[in-house]
């Protein structure tokens, strides 16, 4: 954390110097077990060897390889795995896109003390879609150990008592996805404008793309609900699913003749052009038939909450674990497919689970309401406390029982100010890799919030006498060695030439 003395930079400002120790976000960087998490982390980021290339056998002796002659193209050097760490940690717990995290790290001298620098550098640390390509290593597993990171900090500094963390609150939200409200005027403008592109990069010549009647049909659309007139609007919508059926069949009939390479590139556009058309003509569908709400995000569901603001909801469903008392975050997972709220339990348990690990407690109640009844047998070993079995409770759990509405400003806290309102990841693993990063980033949050709270001091006094110790032994390495009678030391001088 604190560089050598005898290696100081007399023309650099250090950070530790140009903050003030007792804050919040410095505290927590003394407290972090920043080596444990890149040990953790470190697999996910080795070098693989290159598909294609063989690998020659090493005899008994450890013959080297012969390399061919060939230009390196390994890139540019690594940034260091605690500053992306602490980036994706800074992100979601102050509200920050990727643009803007990066921006303000390099203006921030707390930010960059926190990343584990030692000299103020007033430049960003890396681009910002180095933070994407940083995410997708890290994938599930890597986020959820920064999560787990975060409950261990709170443990091993006194801010919760472990036994705290064995009764939980357990509830659903939604985690909507970044993309516009589906009407299905929208959706077909935008198949056709797929199709015609995918036409054109395949090299199919259409007869004709209906380029200016797609745009007009859209803009009529959108006047005619606008001002209640429905019939109207349905004529325009039936014409632009003409427009795309055409389209389609001229596409997979002028692609018949061309080879297989081009038929495998175009079915995917021909299957979700077909998905469109067939649920524009009929509102019910079936559970097999899975409705399309957004051309890129094929994934998104449309959930119903019952909510009066906000009625239905298009993403995914995410369940929240938090501690009873404290409010802690300990578990978030995304589950597509809009399960049951209760059958989701058992697996936000298990990860509940697995995220206290280290601190040796696992859950052994869990609060809940009342979408989570009749899942009692699913998850032996922890009971489930709900208002629907009121009369069979104690009366301590009658009394713990009134917390469970505390998750609710949690999970508003979690869209307000940590991104989980709109989440901008692409595909399935986006969303879960998007909602456990945004439970991270809360609980960055409620640690700097207790850490002012019960003043946590920067280092333990251990630490501190440690520290202390090197810097005094690297001030007496850096001063001039001097023998008995005050001078020189000879065997420090530069040696004589005959």
């Amino acid at each position: 954390m604190f560089a050598c003395p005898a290696t100081e930079d007399f023309f650099r400002a250090r950070l530790d110097q140009m903050i003030d120790l007792r804050h919040p976000l410095a505290v927590l960087a003394s407290r972090m077990p920043w080596q444990e998490l890149e040990a953790r982390l470190a697999h996910l980021f080795m070098r693989k060897a290159r598909a294609g290339v063989a690998m020659p056998d090493l005899d008994l002796f450890g013959e080297a390889p012969v390399r061919a002659a060939r230009v390196s193209n390994v890139g540019r050097p690594r940034v260091p795995l605690r500053v992306m760490i602490a980036l994706l940690y800074l992100k979601h717990a102050f509200n920050e896109s990727d643009e803007g995290v990066v921006e303000r790290w390099g203006e921030t001298p707390t930010w960059q003390f926190f990343s584990g620098r030692a000299y103020f550098e007033h430049r960003r640390p890396c681009d910002a879609t180095t933070l994407v390509k940083f995410r997708r290593l890290l994938g599930e597993e890597g986020v959820e150990e920064l999560l787990a990171q975060t409950i261990n900090v709170a443990v091993e500094a006194g801010l919760i008592k472990p036994q705290d963390l064995k009764r939980v609150v357990v509830d659903t939200t939604v985690q909507p996805k970044a993309i516009a409200h589906p009407t299905d005027s929208r959706l077909l403008e935008t198949a056709r404008t797929k199709l015609v592109q995918a036409a054109k990069a395949a090299g199919i010549a259409l007869k004709q793309t209906f380029a200016k009647e797609g745009k007009d049909l859209s803009r009529k659309a959108g006047r005619y609900a606008h001002a209640r007139q429905f019939a109207r609007m349905r004529r325009a919508i039936k014409r632009q699913r003409t427009i795309v059926a055409r389209l389609q069949r001229e596409i997979e009939r002028k692609a018949a003749r061309l080879g297989q390479a081009i038929q495998s590139a175009l079915c995917d556009t021909l299957n979700k052009a077909a998905r469109l058309v067939a649920q524009t003509a009929n509102r019910k569908t079936t559970e097999q038939e899975r409705k399309l709400y957004a051309w890129h995000a094929p994934e998104v569901e449309c959930i119903h909450k019952g909510k009066a603001r906000q009625p239905y909801e298009f993403g995914v469903k995410v369940g929240i674990a938090s501690t009873l008392k404290h409010s802690l975050i300990v578990g978030a997972r995304a589950f597509h497919g809009n399960p049951y709220d209760g059958h989701t339990l058992p697996a936000q348990l298990q990860q509940a689970t697995i995220l206290m690990q280290d601190t040796g407690v696992k859950p052994s109640a869990a609060y809940a309401d009342l979408g989570y009844r009749g899942v009692q047998a699913d998850i032996p070993g922890v009971r489930l406390v709900h208002r629907g079995k009121i009369k069979r409770l104690t009366q301590q759990e009658r009394k713990l029982l009134k917390r469970r509405q505390a998750i609710e400003p949690i999970i508003g806290h979690l869209k307000a100010d940590h991104r989980m309102d709109r989440c901008h990841l692409k595909g399935e693993q986006g969303d879960r890799l998007h909602a456990v990063l945004c439970a991270a980033g809360y609980n960055i949050r409620w640690l700097l919030r207790m850490i002012a709270k019960k003043g946590v001091p920067f280092l333990t006094e251990a630490s501190l006498r440690l520290i202390t110790a090197v810097q005094l032994l690297g001030r007496w390495l850096a001063q001039p060695r001097t023998n008995e009678t005050g001078g020189a030391n000879p065997a420090s001088l530069r040696p004589q030439v005959a």
